[in-house]
């Protein structure tokens, strides 16, 4: 971002707040902000903090902007690289989707032809409400990068999608449009999270995978500039920026949504599968009836059928997560899969769910040991090496 001109729009909304931390993040990845207050946001934050943090003028008046005859808001518009406006309201998104244009932000909104992203923050009825639906629908049909709301707990007492995503989620949606773009032309389709084997209507079996580094990898592989389909179990993380979402819960349906979303060039099978799943009993099991007997049944083999699939992508990675043996099990399972690639790791322990992660890379060419690392870290350095096999 060094060098790159922002223009920030702060609606009216609670979380008009963090827009402060956003400007403090920008410029420090050597961003310049130029920050835009509505009459709104003027609620939540004052002109003075957004001054004093962007180290430049607030606009927040049409008119002011256009005293001596000129056009300041039509030169403010398309001065900027980006303009971003966070936190992106119900009304100021309504307001896009029509054309109104009744005050500098909308104006400004309205006159620009430089791409713009918005970083909805709203109710969670709001958010889901049919008219917001289709609003974002039309954003993004006209290019609008909508980044998803997080999901969570808010101001008003409600629980849902709907909260503002972290600082470091939306610099990182930032930096997708601004970063290089190696992957552009690319399809990467990418697993992440547990599944869950249904026993009964209540009752499932699963694992402890969170997600996290499959989530990570695909937000690295967009931020590459590839069109990345994420196949996600049942985890509640906000979709990365640039990604496809398809949520599932079983295996079979992940396997299914894997060979609905080839061809591919590259698939990088990071969730934690199932390996069995139960013959589902219609009702709930009684505990007065005894121990209830389980019947095992295989799940497919996502990662081998991949692996062996006439369509195959031409570089398959896999996922091991061994709590012994870990690089000879990995490098067994690189070629009884037929995976170009295997990342290893160990999870021995109370491991499963953190924010960092060890691996081992195993290629046809051997092994790669790499240090204690960030999940965030992992994907990047991930994403770096199938550029390059790629290019």
């Amino acid at each position: 971002m060094q060098g790159k001109r922002v223009l920030l729009i702060v609606g009216g909304g609670i979380a008009a707040f963090k827009a402060l931390e956003l400007v403090r993040a920008l410029r420090r990845e050597g961003a310049t902000v130029v920050p835009v207050l509505t009459a709104g946001g003027a609620h939540f934050v004052t002109p003075l903090s957004l001054s004093a943090l962007a180290a430049s003028p607030v606009h927040t008046d049409l008119w002011s902007l256009d005293e001596g005859g000129g056009m300041g808001h039509i030169e403010l518009s398309r001065s900027a690289d980006l303009v971003v406006v966070c936190p992106a309201t119900a009304d100021l998104m309504a307001k896009m989707t029509t054309g109104i244009a009744d005050d500098l932000a909308t104006t400004l909104l309205l006159a620009t032809d430089t791409p713009v992203i918005a970083v909805p923050a709203m109710n969670v009825r709001m958010w889901t409400h049919a008219a917001t639906v289709a609003n974002v629908a039309t954003l993004r049909a006209r290019g609008v990068t909508v980044v998803e709301p997080d999901e969570g707990p808010m101001a008003c007492g409600e629980f849902g999608p709907g909260r503002l995503p972290e600082v470091t989620a939306i610099v990182a949606a930032i930096a997708l449009h601004f970063g290089p773009k190696p992957l552009v032309g690319r399809h990467a389709v990418v697993t992440a999270g547990p599944t869950h084997e249904p026993i009964d209507p209540v009752r499932y079996l699963t694992n402890r995978s969170s997600g996290k580094q499959g989530f990570a990898i695909a937000g690295a592989l967009a931020a590459l500039g590839a069109r990345v389909t994420l196949i996600a179990g049942p985890v509640a993380l906000a979709t990365p920026p640039g990604c496809t979402r398809v949520d599932v819960e079983t295996a079979r349906q992940m396997a299914v949504a894997v060979e609905a979303a080839l061809p591919a060039d590259v698939a990088v099978m990071v969730a934690a599968v199932a390996d069995w799943g139960v013959i589902v009993s219609p009702a709930k099991l009684k505990k007065v009836e005894g121990m209830p007997r389980l019947d095992l049944v295989e799940n497919p083999d996502i990662l081998a059928t991949l692996g062996r699939a006439v369509d195959r992508p031409g570089l398959v990675i896999g996922f091991a997560a061994e709590t012994e043996a870990t690089i000879a099990n990995a490098v067994g399972k690189r070629a009884t899969k037929k995976a170009d690639w295997i990342v290893a790791n160990d999870v021995s322990g109370d491991v499963m769910g953190g924010d960092a992660n060890t691996v081992h890379l195993v290629t046809a060419e051997g092994v790669e040991d790499w240090p204690t690392l960030p999940k965030a870290e992992v994907a990047r350095r991930l994403a770096d090496r199938i550029a390059q096999e790629l290019a």
